[in-house]
């Protein structure tokens, strides 16, 4: 039996492009790695977010405006290298004045948002939320739908920074978004 060939970054991201519509792909530290598309508890909570921070933030209803929030754009951090893809992620419009035209966002998020399930919980804790502060994203959350939570972190010294751990129905007016409050209950069923 011949060894493994390693495979090139190439190689990898057209594998992550052949993957069927059912699955989401990233590339983390040279890894692919997939999973199925989200449940319903998952997808609730990523409706709900972007409604409350896509208003006033993105669309300017009711808050400052100034950011793009997408769900579940393709963050190349190194070109077809090292790609992610989070629930939700923003940024703000001074840095990323227009959005790409293809599906490669290669400008880094100020803010990303992971939805845990019992699929990725791990792989977002361990592998995506060392790579979002190597990359210098500032500002991360983890919502978990299950034991409605919201955790967010601060990139501090390139290192996170726990500042609210929040849960069931308690007000969110967190940083990146604290300009505005919502009811944390608006993500669960």
């Amino acid at each position: 039996m011949s060894a493994p060939q390693p495979m090139t970054t190439a190689t990898l991201y057209e594998r992550l492009m052949a993957l069927p519509d059912t699955q989401v792909g990233e590339i983390i530290d040279g890894v692919l790695h997939t999973q199925p598309r989200p449940a319903g508890p998952h997808a609730i909570a990523e409706r709900g977010l972007n409604i409350d921070l896509g208003g006033p933030f993105d669309m300017g209803r009711g808050g400052p405006g100034g950011w793009w929030i997408l769900v579940e754009p393709e963050v190349h951090f190194v070109r077809d290298t090292e790609v992610a893809v989070p629930d939700l992620a923003g940024w703000r419009r001074e840095r990323m004045p227009t959005i790409p035209d293809d599906h490669r966002f290669e400008v880094v998020p100020d803010w990303v948002c992971e939805i845990l399930s019992p699929s990725t919980r791990k792989k977002d804790r361990i592998l995506k939320l060392p790579l979002y502060a190597r990359y210098g994203v500032a500002y991360t959350w983890l919502v978990d739908p299950l034991e409605r939570t919201l955790e967010a972190f601060e990139l501090r010294d390139g290192h996170w920074v726990l500042i609210a751990t929040l849960e069931d129905a308690e007000p969110v007016s967190v940083p990146p978004f604290d300009a505005i409050t919502f009811a944390l209950s608006d993500l669960w069923v």
